[in-house]
């Protein structure tokens, strides 16, 4: 046995490089989902991830796999982002960056909008999962600004991001909708003036 074997070193590189590859796969999907479509070819997610075909196939066997392991990175992303700008942020503006960040998967996800609403089976428990994760984090973020004053109270974290949603919707469709607007207009609206508090 080789001194790499022994310590597992040749093991760990092996890990390391499956990592990279899986991390290149989705972020190709994702890009060829936004660009064509979740029909986009094998091939060309392959081309662009730089790995063969079978590396893809070997990790999702079905096309639903790998749509629904790109729902679920972006997904951990969105809901990461939530965790950390409530530890750097007052909670008004941490919403407000959230709601970015909530845009852009929103915009990601409409690369794949046919296949989640297509009514398989393999899609079914996307939508529960998508609130499962935002919710709690989001929720966190109000109630923080509900003890400090800053945010309005009786306002659920799901009622939020329904509405946060449709408008990054809007604003993924056309480029002139009144998404990031009106994005500000709910916000404003769930925000306490200093000036309020001080009354």
């Amino acid at each position: 046995m080789s001194a790499a074997d022994a310590s597992g070193g040749a093991p760990r590189r092996k890990r390391a490089d499956a990592v990279r590859n899986t991390e290149a796969v989705l972020e190709a999907a994702k890009e060829e989902f936004a660009r064509s479509g979740v029909d986009a070819p094998m091939r060309d997610i392959a081309a662009r991830a730089g790995v063969g075909v079978g590396t893809i196939y070997r990790n999702y066997p079905q096309r639903s796999d790998l749509i629904i392991a790109v729902f679920r990175r972006e997904l951990e992303a969105t809901a990461a982002e939530a965790d950390r700008l409530a530890a750097e942020c007052a909670p008004p503006e941490a919403l407000r960056r959230w709601a970015e960040s909530l845009a852009r998967f929103v915009a990601t996800k409409r690369g794949f909008a046919s296949a989640l609403h297509s009514g398989d089976p393999a899609y079914q428990q996307l939508p529960t999962q998508f609130l499962g994760m935002l919710a709690p984090r989001v929720q966190r973020i109000l109630d923080a600004g509900v003890r400090e004053g800053t945010i309005r109270g009786g306002v659920s974290a799901e009622d939020l991001i329904h509405a946060l949603s449709r408008l990054a919707d809007d604003q993924a469709e056309s480029a002139g909708g009144t998404g990031p607007r009106m994005t500000d207009v709910l916000l404003d609206g769930l925000t306490v003036s200093s000036q309020r508090n001080e009354e």
